[in-house]
This record gives structure tokens, sequence and C-alpha cells, in this order.
């Protein structure tokens, strides 16, 4: 999950290419993956395995205060042309139903 905001997993000195990478890398390279984080950090290139497993380590916390409630969810206008209010209050439920595997 790429992040503008100022969260730990957003705020290092990854770019978004790396951060892309990464996100993809994970996806391919779970777990039981041997070498997981060795391969993460070949996949994402100019990091170490323990730069790759610190970004995800950082990426769980965020999630956690996501899924704890610590991380508001914005509170977007009325976009042109309709409301998406209830689009809204549905995207919230989704998100809080949402657990990290």
């Amino acid at each position: 999950m790429a992040s503008n905001s100022m969260s730990a997993y957003g705020s290092g000195s990854w770019t978004v290419k790396q951060s892309k990478a990464f996100e993809r890398a994970l996806a391919t390279y779970d777990q039981d993956s041997p070498d997981r984080w060795y391969n993460v950090a070949r996949a994402v290139g100019g990091t170490t395995p323990d730069e790759a497993k610190r970004q995800y380590e950082l990426l769980v916390r965020d999630i956690e205060s996501i899924e704890n409630g610590h991380v508001p969810f914005p509170n977007y206008s009325k976009t042109t042309g309709g409301s998406t209010k209830g689009r809204l209050r549905d995207e919230e439920k989704r998100m809080r139903s949402m657990k990290l595997q």
C-alpha cells in the first residue's frame, strides 16, 4: 500500500516505485516463502532484506492502528453530480471489517 501520509510506513525514504514493487513482492512471497526478505528486497531494489522486513513491520503497525480506530476516516465532501455519503458509509463498513491475515 503506497502512502503519501505521515504514517510510519509512508514516511521512509522509499520511492513510489519501490513501494509498489514492495507491495507486489509481498503478494508474491508470503510468510512461508523461503528467503522471503531476500526476495522482497531483490524485487524492490536498492534495499536490504533487513530494510524490507522493517518496512513490513511498519506497514503492519500502521494497519493495526487503522483497524483499532486510531486513524479517523476522512470526511469527504459531496462531489458534483451526486452524494457520496452512502458510498462512503459502505466503504467505511468494508474497511472496518477487513482484518490483517
